[in-house]
């Protein structure tokens, strides 16, 4: 991995896989695998030392890459520097500088899936997913029928559900 300018882990480990002498300067991780508490891919120096970029405020410090080191003070909140989408909209900063080590800590949002599906031109696929959301029995249950497509299948709009404080 030392060579390896972006790297992707989708493991279900308890324990790092990824150590910080694997990885270096200007390097991108997408973490995908840890997803509940107690998973853990990533050696924390890495997450000290990189700018980590999250999908979701509420979601990610209990059940993302960052949660055994933030339960274990090994960073805290404030090393959490953006969500994706505040990086996509221009309102926080991805990466700085050429060499910054940047983390993607993607627990797994339903509206992230959308919306790439929608950009990569398969609004069939994302109005057939938002049509199974808007059936759930609990449609104030965070990810579900919290969002609509437009009439010309081009935009997405809020109609409902859970929408973070």
């Amino acid at each position: 991995t030392r060579t390896a300018d972006v790297i992707t882990t989708t493991t279900p480990s308890r324990a790092p896989v990824i150590w910080m002498p694997d990885i270096k300067a200007g390097t991108h991780i997408n973490a995908m695998g840890a997803d509940a508490k107690g998973k853990q891919e990533l050696d924390p120096n890495i997450l000290k030392a990189a700018r980590i970029i999250i999908d979701d405020w509420g979601q990610t410090p209990h059940s993302g890459e960052v949660n055994v080191p933030l339960s274990q003070g090994r960073i805290s909140q404030s090393d959490l520097r953006a969500t994706l989408g505040e990086v996509l909209r221009g309102v926080k900063p991805g990466r700085e500088k050429p060499d910054d080590i940047t983390v993607f800590d993607s627990t797994g949002i339903a509206i992230q899936d959308i919306a790439v599906a929608l950009h990569e031109g398969d609004a069939d696929w994302a109005e057939q997913y938002l049509c199974s959301l808007a059936r759930h029995p609990e449609p104030n249950v965070r990810g579900n029928a919290i969002l609509g497509l437009g009439k010309d299948r081009n935009f997405l709009r809020w109609v409902g559900g859970y929408q973070a404080p």
